[in-house]
């Protein structure tokens, strides 16, 4: 059994129909990233994953651990150790670093809401622990996130799910406007958050990027999965990534 696992997934914004019967699964331990090209389905994926309104799921299953996880609340899909890091970051910026850390205490302070038949998930992290991936952050602690950098606001977004109790994370597009040498260190941390024992789920459109951290991989194109195989099978798959992925 896959730690999360994805069945015919149908899924709607109003009446737009967007996800087209998506199977997809992730391994526990593994970095496994969902490829393709702006608007083909992903963000939209991850969020019908979270619990997230929109989009609607009208048909199909998803699985968490053994435990269906389809149409509950955005809230208790959190609480029960899926973690998601939005595309647009979604810090607190008229707060501090530090500020923005302790309100992630908060909310892993709270109980499970899947109940026992679920694991809790990954102990969260101190905010020593979240600094020692990030020593930029302790750098600037006490300056307001809105004044951070983009890749510094990513850090701190990632640096604030670590604190949760999480057993799947999942990224959308933490790549997004980053510099070279600033990805660089994303794609480090990430590697490090899955050696700790988190498994991680990857959007991104940064394909060469993706397919470099992760261990396999799925794309999608309008809503529906063309691609599932390892990140070493996609690399050497010139067709699809040309076609899908313009890379």
């Amino acid at each position: 059994m896959s730690l999360l696992e994805l069945e015919g997934v149908d899924a709607y914004y109003g009446e737009s129909h967007i996800l087209r019967a998506v199977s997809l699964s992730v391994e526990e331990g593994e970095i496994c990233a969902l490829l393709g090209r702006n608007g083909a389905g992903k963000t939209t994926t991850l969020r019908s994953i979270a619990g997230a309104k929109p989009p609607a799921v009208r048909d199909g299953r998803i699985t968490f651990d053994g435990t269906e996880v389809t149409g509950r609340a955005a809230e208790d899909v959190s609480m029960g150790g899926i973690s998601l890091v939005p595309e647009e970051r979604r810090i607190f910026a008229d707060l501090t670093v530090a500020e923005n850390l302790h309100l992630a205490d908060v909310a892993r302070n709270r109980s499970n809401t899947f109940g026992r038949s679920i694991r809790i998930g990954r102990d969260g992290m101190t905010t020593e622990e979240v600094f020692e991936f990030f020593p930029r952050l302790e750098e600037r602690d006490s300056q307001k996130a809105g004044t951070l950098s983009g890749g510094e606001q990513q850090m701190l977004a990632i640096g604030r799910a670590l604190k949760q109790t999480t057993e799947l994370m999942m990224l959308d597009e933490p790549y997004e406007g980053l510099a070279p040498q600033i990805i660089e260190a994303v794609e480090h941390a990430i590697e490090r958050i899955s050696d700790a024992g988190t498994t991680l789920l990857l959007v991104e459109q940064n394909a060469v990027a993706a397919i470099n951290i992760a261990d396999r991989c799925y794309v999608i194109d309008q809503g529906e999965i063309v691609f599932e195989g390892s990140a070493e099978e996609l690399r050497e798959d010139d067709e699809t990534r040309e076609r899908y992925l313009g890379v």
